[in-house]
């Protein structure tokens, strides 16, 4: 889970610096100064960073590292050496604080009830009531002011990249069959990856001088992989990714989620083995093949034929009534009183009448909270009450379904790959350019 911290404005950080060091010069007990050698200056904290008129300081920079240090012991990974991971994190921070900063020119907000579903929804998504969720994350050494405080911030960044680059995102037809006919070809094939990653990062309008010394840099990275260093501990040194700190892992990726480059470059490869240095617009690459695997048969898609009650809230019936409502709904239905039949009573949708019966639905065609809950029921059980945006609800997996993708899924299918990748690709230019754009002072190394 990526921990974040609030970072304090400018200045108040330098009011505290500023009294730390007057209390340094301040006299001796009988007004006499302190000579110069009975001084004694305990370091609070100091500026590290200063993004346009807000700072980030060691201690938030500490804190997070400790964050990292932790999960990367507990998934037993390598933890790089402090220096390498400060500088890593301080790059991470800049970029998320830029783009905090962004979002809220703009006035881009997650309101407490967003957020506090989004929170119930990672608890409820980890098994775990909010006590136990709260006790989890104390346990990880992570306050839950502070985690709500991270979450928040996910939220804001999140909305502000649909908004700026998701959005601006446009899928050709001509792309969408592009990806269709590929699928096809690459379902016998070998047509996913998984993969490590390292990117040494070019700025835009860099001089010839800067880009032969970032170039430098990856051959560097891939003259230790060939020594046999971790690619771990190497991407955790030399990467500039968004996953660096994570051994640049990305995972099992579609060959439709990849670029051209990396898919010329993996053609040639063999699981093991480690590509040269690429060359792309935003940087240069090295890519490790951990595993690679085909699909064989044609894709389907699972149905699930569901029932649901729905409670609408409204004036004069709150959430807890709704959900209260629902709960005692639901121990009728366990003791064996008909869901159609209480269904056709109590529900507010317009599928009341057919006693709830919502019909075989696919992926995609349920808000994600409906679809959530119910991919997680088994068949014929019933769920605890819920909340969607249409209300609170009471649903029940009545059975499941392989069925063909229809065109129009397979049409879906496509544009939703190529979106995703246009826009990683998208985000990437964009984060760097509002990067650029930015006044960012690194102050890490002064001492």
């Amino acid at each position: 889970m990526k921990i974040a911290f609030p970072f304090p404005p400018l200045a108040a950080a330098c009011a505290a610096l500023a009294a730390v060091a007057a209390l340094a010069q301040a006299p001796a007990p009988g007004g006499a100064p302190q000579p110069a050698a009975a001084r004694k200056i305990v370091p609070v904290d100091r500026i590290v960073a200063v993004v346009n008129d807000e700072v980030l300081t060691l201690n938030e920079l500490n804190e997070r590292a400790d964050i990292v240090v932790r999960q990367l012991r507990g998934a037993g990974g390598r933890v790089p050496p402090q220096d390498v991971l400060q500088r890593q994190l301080l790059e991470r921070m800049i970029d998320e604080l830029v783009q905090v900063q962004m979002a809220k020119e703009m006035g881009i907000k997650v309101d407490d009830a967003t957020l506090d579903k989004t929170i119930q929804r990672i608890a409820d998504d980890n098994n775990l009531s909010m006590t136990a969720f709260r006790a989890a994350l104390e346990r990880d050494g992570i306050r839950y002011e502070r985690f709500r405080d991270d979450i928040r911030r996910e939220l804001t960044v999140t909305r502000l990249r649909e908004r700026e680059v998701e959005n601006a995102v446009v899928v050709t037809d001509a792309e969408i069959e592009t990806e269709i006919a590929r699928a096809a070809k690459e379902r016998s094939g070998e047509a996913e990856f998984r993969l490590q990653h390292i990117l040494v990062l070019l700025q835009q309008q860099s001089t010839p001088e800067q880009i032969e010394a970032r170039r430098r840099r990856a051959l560097q990275a891939l003259s230790e992989l060939r020594r046999g260093a971790s690619f771990a501990e190497v991407s955790a040194t030399f990467s500039d990714a968004p996953d660096a700190l994570q051994g640049g892992n990305l995972g099992w990726r579609p060959a439709g989620r990849l670029p051209a480059l990396f898919l010329d470059a993996l053609a040639k490869m063999q699981p093991g083995e480690t590509s040269d240095v690429l060359r792309s617009p935003n940087g240069f690459h090295i890519v490790r093949l951990l595993e690679k695997r085909g699909k064989a048969a044609e894709p389907k898609v699972t149905q699930t034929r569901a029932r649901h009650i729905l409670i609408r809230t409204k004036e004069g019936l709150s959430d807890a009534d709704a959900r209260a409502r629902l709960a005692r709904l639901r121990e009728r239905i366990v003791a064996g009183e008909d869901f159609g039949e209480l269904a056709k009573v109590h529900s507010d949708d317009g599928s009341a009448q057919k006693g709830g019966d919502l019909g075989w639905i696919s992926p995609g065609e349920t808000v994600a909270e409906f679809e959530r809950v119910l991919n997680s029921l088994r068949d014929g059980e019933l769920s605890a009450p819920f909340q969607s945006p249409f209300g609170w609800h009471l649903a029940q997996a009545m059975e499941r379904r392989q069925e063909e993708m229809s065109e129009d899924r397979k049409k879906f299918n496509a544009r939703q790959t190529v979106r995703a990748r246009k826009a990683d690709d998208a985000y990437q230019d964009w984060l760097r350019q509002q990067r650029d754009r930015a006044f960012v002072e690194n102050r890490l190394e002064e001492r």
